[in-house]
């Protein structure tokens, strides 16, 4: 008697563990990875990959204030959400971030934060570093195929792609 009740014990738990770890992997399965931004580390990234000549121009808190531009912009236009722990993606529709507008940016907040630009393509590098982070810790979404930018200048309804 006590054999049979020592075995459905253990039948017990081991339907409990398996019911709970099947659970939890369910569950992570649907959760993106956390890509964890550390400011520091990437201005350190940033630094140790800009071109030799934007190295001499810039120095790593303008290069991190520049970094903060960026994030801010991303903030600004949907692309860095508030609160992204344990989120289900959902990619409804797809977003494209429009190069041009980006570096806009960057330029007035070089501006208004005192970094003097000597050379654009310094901006550029930055840019071109900061994406390489963002690669380098699994933040980067896929890139967008021609045929899914949806042109807003020429089609007013940004419903549907431009004919």
């Amino acid at each position: 008697m006590t054999i049979l009740f020592i075995v459905l014990a253990a039948v017990a738990v081991f339907a409990i563990a398996a019911g709970s770890i099947g659970r939890e992997a369910h569950r992570l399965d649907a959760i993106a990875p956390r890509a964890v931004y550390r400011l520091d580390e990437a201005t350190d990234f940033v630094c140790d990959r800009l071109p030799t000549e934007s190295q001499a121009r810039l120095t790593p808190v303008e290069v991190e204030a520049l970094l903060v531009a960026h994030m801010g912009w991303l903030h600004t236009n949907g692309l860095q959400p508030d609160r992204v722990v344990d989120l289900v993606q959902s990619i409804d529709t797809p977003l494209v971030a429009d190069e041009d507008a980006l570096l806009a940016h960057l330029f007035a907040a070089a501006d208004e934060v005192g970094v003097e630009v000597l050379d654009d393509v310094d901006i550029v590098s930055v840019l071109r570093c900061h994406h390489e982070y963002f690669d380098a810790i699994g933040a980067v979404g896929p890139l967008a195929a021609g045929d899914d930018l949806i042109d807003t200048v020429n089609d007013p309804d940004t419903s549907r792609p431009a004919e």
